[in-house]
């Protein structure tokens, strides 16, 4: 039965990509079948085919009925059960013995030598292992019939299961077997093979291994008699080992046979090992770059542990795209994947400037290691850099994914750490980038800005945990005050550069790079002072290694002295440290009874701490110097000022840091909630933080600015609020300039900065719950998938429907974004809405929406609207763009399977065209 599962296989997704793909693109004008195909519909003649024999319950009790049918269907099968099962059946001798058991009774017909088995009856000859509910074994011939029975209410129930030692387990309706010459005629095939499902009307099979197929069906719906289904009907089929020869094949669905969309035969080479092929490409019309064939390519079996594939999309107007993509894994131990894209686009008229091709590339790689195959070890990756212009000039690789197209910024990582010394060290070595990216207009031929990168290679971390070096392991009672100090260390190395892509790689581009070496080492206590208090002190040092530093000096030029950056190479080591202490408390306050609140408590954490740092830019420590600009000023500037690590700070600082936090806490009477002495704790004011500093050797403005934050939920904490803000408590000249006057002297108390407003809204939180609940439970089932199923796990994840959760039936969601800005005297105000939500039309149909409005701009951000269909076994979806710069549509039939990944109907019209 190998053979037989991989001959559906081979047909439907390594040997011929072309034909099944056309099938699916001329079956988008069956929709209303898909769409509108709720109940159970009677079975298509070519799916069932009834037992032969069927037999009752009864038949248990009457011997002579059970006589009677057997002779009755050995008639009806008549002379070609004769021809394909007992023409051979003396020539072979039985080599070994027939063991038989049945649950319920047996007999046998002594005059024709017939053994009849009932109820979980099961047949066992050398590696051969058949049971069912029936089965009839006649001794003289070795031919052997099973079947499954009717019980009390119709259903046919107990059907054959046949296995030997190199085939798996094949459910089937009927069959006959020959033991002695190893033929066989099936009836009813129905098995699973990689997601797929095989359904075959009748099978016969030689003792040749060769297996001969009529009215076959492969579909992704595992129902034995697929009721809401893709699948292709194969008329006839040969399969040998090393070949496989189809007859007439061709589409059916929803029971609805098309004989005009298939093929009229097939003859493909067989191979049991993993196979390479052609992965055939969609087509159609791009507005701007013409006519298109897209990801075109070819599939790279490797071996079980690595795959690979390298595809194209070639446009009739001189655009090109090229990806090649790798999956690895090996389990229990690590996986990953590893994507490079390249496209050559252009936009515009030829002849025209703007016709001028834009190169761009994009390149991602994820990486993770299982832990408990590497204790004490950690490795992973995540990559993803490339040009800026790469997801606007591309449609963001032909997917339209609104999280590409408006995506700010590209970052990667990929890091190495060890525990060593008992676990008192850790050791990390990181690769690191950060790459911005500016707003673009799609579709334009004008010249677009280059975002700036910036990369990290690399960047090393040792750390040491803290330890106490006044304590003692053999001490005995509790620590006195200064066994409770801690001191920690940690050892910093960095190599970067800051630049823009269009410069990152030319010749002069290594001299950018800055690198560094840092020592922090942290010495802190912490003690109750007076019962109510909490008493903490630190001492930090710190310490830079350069080997390059930084000079200012003038330059005699024709137009006059111009400012110049000089570079100085050699060992340098500066270093800085500051000095803190402080107190904190909480206190508590208790309000009575108001309306239908029981109690309201009050709870405020003041602190106020010391803190003390010297003034680096002194001449004596070397560490700043003084320039005299162009124009005659004298500045002071900090020869580390381009470093890694930057340098010490400039100005002493000798003040006192405060803060006040507060938090409300209503209590309110509750039926049901009985745990608590029949009250509910309902927070009012999750926090209201207000927070400053006042140096006290500063020469003017000693007062820093006031920072306040908050944060609440309402409606049952289904609506979340945050907010905060500076308050300047200095006035302004008529420039708009902050000067050294309290704005208390002009009667007020302070000037409000900016402020920032957000909240959002769900109105049925168990979406949200029930979205997280669905990502812990996969993440949590994952190390327990097998390898297909981990790799259809990641091509689902990048997946919009793998989210849409046809059990919540409803959600709306909405946020709100208000911020203000007014350092001077001109202010600056931003706010946008943002609405999203779903609902289920029926139990298989969803609607999800996402649209938003900028006040500011007056103007509708980008509005999405996507329909779900959940097909039982395959999915369909449509989206749409109605305007904006990335105005489409599609439209996409997939299978759920994922052996039938590529097996899709998808239909698009994009941003570039007319729509």
């Amino acid at each position: 039965m190998e053979s037989i599962t991989y001959f559906f296989k081979y047909i439907f997704t390594k040997a011929s990509h072309a034909w099944p793909v056309v099938c699916f693109f001329l079956a988008c004008q069956l929709q209303g079948h898909l769409t509108f195909a709720q109940e159970n519909k009677p079975r298509a003649a070519h799916q069932r085919i009834d037992p032969v024999p069927l037999l009752t319950v009864d038949s248990l009790r009457s011997k002579m009925a059970v006589r009677d049918s057997i002779l009755l269907d050995t008639v009806k099968l008549g002379n070609a059960l004769r021809d394909t099962i007992m023409a051979d059946s003396n020539k072979d001798e039985l080599s070994d013995p027939i063991k038989s058991q049945s649950a319920d009774s047996q007999w046998m017909d002594v005059r024709s030598n017939i053994t009849h088995l009932y109820k979980d009856a099961k047949v066992m000859y050398g590696e051969f292992e058949l049971s069912a509910d029936y089965i009839r074994m006649n001794n003289n011939t070795g031919v052997i019939f099973a079947s499954g029975l009717n019980d009390h209410n119709g259903k046919y129930k107990g059907r054959p299961i046949f296995k030997t030692a190199t085939d798996p387990p094949i459910t089937v309706d009927s069959l006959f077997y020959n033991i002695k010459s190893r033929k066989a005629k099936v009836f009813g095939v129905h098995t699973e093979e990689d997601g797929g499902y095989i359904n075959a009307r009748e099978l016969k099979k030689n003792q040749y291994d060769e297996a001969f197929l009529k009215n076959g069906l492969y579909s992704t719906c595992d129902l034995p008699y697929p009721h809401t289904h893709f699948g292709i009907h194969i008329t006839k089929g040969i399969v040998t080992e090393n070949r496989i020869i189809a007859g007439p094949s061709y589409l059916v669905v929803e029971n609805v046979p098309i004989p005009f969309i298939g093929i009229p035969f097939g003859f493909f080479p067989k191979t049991n090992k993993r196979a390479s092929g052609l992965i055939f490409p969609s087509f159609g019309e791009d507005g701007t770059r013409g006519f298109f064939l897209r990801d075109v390519g070819w599939y790279f079996g490797i071996n079980d542990y690595w795959d690979a594939k390298v595809t194209g999309t070639l446009y009739t107007k001189g655009s090109y795209e090229g990806a090649l993509a790798v999956q690895y894994q090996k389990r229990y131990n690590y996986n990953g994947n590893f994507n490079f894209r390249y496209a050559s686009v252009r936009n515009g008229v030829e002849g025209t400037p703007g016709y001028k091709p834009n190169k761009d590339f994009n390149l991602t790689w994820s990486h993770s290691q299982s832990q408990e195959a590497n204790p004490g070890t950690t490795f992973s990756a995540s990559v993803n850099l490339g040009t800026s212009s790469y997801f606007q000039n591309t449609g963001a690789a032909g997917t339209y994914d609104y999280t590409q197209l408006t995506r700010n910024q590209m970052s990667s990582n990929i890091s190495y750490g060890k525990t060593f010394g008992d676990g008192r060290f850790n050791m990390t070595a990181t690769l690191g980038h950060r790459q911005d990216i500016p707003a673009r207009i799609p579709n334009s031929t004008l010249p677009q800005a280059k975002g700036s990168i910036s990369l990290e290679l690399p960047t090393f971390r040792l750390s040491m945990q803290s330890f106490n070096p006044f304590d003692s392991k053999d001490r005995v009672g509790d620590q006195k005050w200064y066994q409770r100090i801690t001191v920690g260390y940690t050892l910093d190395v960095k190599n970067s550069i800051q630049t823009t892509e269009d410069s990152l790689f030319k010749k002069d581009a290594l001299k950018k790079f800055q690198n560094g070496v840092q020592h922090t080492i942290p010495v802190s206590l912490s003690l109750n002072v007076l019962k109510y208090f909490q008493f903490n002190s630190s001492l930090n040092y710190t310490e830079r290694w350069y080997l390059q530093t930084t000079r200012l000096a003038l330059d005699n030029a024709p137009s006059g002295y111009v400012q110049t950056v000089d570079t100085v190479r050699g060992f340098n080591r500066n270093y800085n440290y500051s000095i803190s202490s402080g107190l904190s408390t909480k206190v508590y306050g208790m309000y009575g009874k108001i309306g239908k609140m029981q109690a309201m408590r009050h709870m405020i954490t003041p602190s106020v701490n010391f803190n003390y740092t010297p003034d680096f830019s002194n001449p004596r420590y070397g560490f700043y110097r003084d320039f005299i600009t162009p124009g005659g000023d004298t500045t002071n500037y900090s020869i580390y000022r381009n470093n890694v690590f930057g340098g010490p700070p400039s100005g002493r600082n000798m003040g006192i840091g405060f803060s006040v936090d507060n938090t409300l806490e209503a209590k309110f009477l509750s039926k049901t909630d009985t745990a608590n002495g029949g009250f509910k704790k309902v927070p009012i004011l999750q926090g209201l933080s207000f927070s400053g500093n006042y140096n006290f050797v500063a020469d003017s403005m000693k007062l820093s600015t006031i920072g306040f934050s908050g944060r609440t939920a309402l409606f049952n904490q289904k609506m979340g609020i945050n907010f905060g803000g500076s308050l300047d408590p200095y006035a302004l000249d008529s420039t708009g300039r902050r000067i050294n006057r309290y704005l208390i002297k002009e009667g007020k108390l302070a000037r409000l900065t900016n402020f920032n407003l957000s909240f959002s809204y769900s109105f049925n939180a168990d979406a949200a719950k029930s979205h997280n609940d669905n990502l812990n439970e996969l993440d949590e089932k994952k190390t327990k998938m097998t390898d297909e199923q981990r790799r259809a796990l990641d091509r689902i994840s990048t997946d919009p429907n793998a989210f849409v959760d046809f059990k919540i039936p409803w959600n709306v969601a909405a946020s709100f974004s208000f911020n203000y800005s007014k350092p001077g005297y001109v202010s600056q105000v931003t706010s946008t809405l943002n609405v999203s939500g779903d609902f289920n039309v029926t139990d298989n149909w969803k609607v999800t929406y996402n649209s938003g409005y900028d006040f500011r701009a007056k103007k509708t951000t980008l509005t999405q609207f996507n329909i779900y269909r959940d097909l039982h076994c395959w999915d369909m979806s449509f989206g749409w763009i109605p305007f904006g710069g990335y105005r489409s549509f599609t439209f996409t039939i997939r299978a759920k399977a994922s052996i039938l990944q590529d097996l899709k109907l998808d239909k698009r019209s994009d941003y570039y065209n007319s729509f």
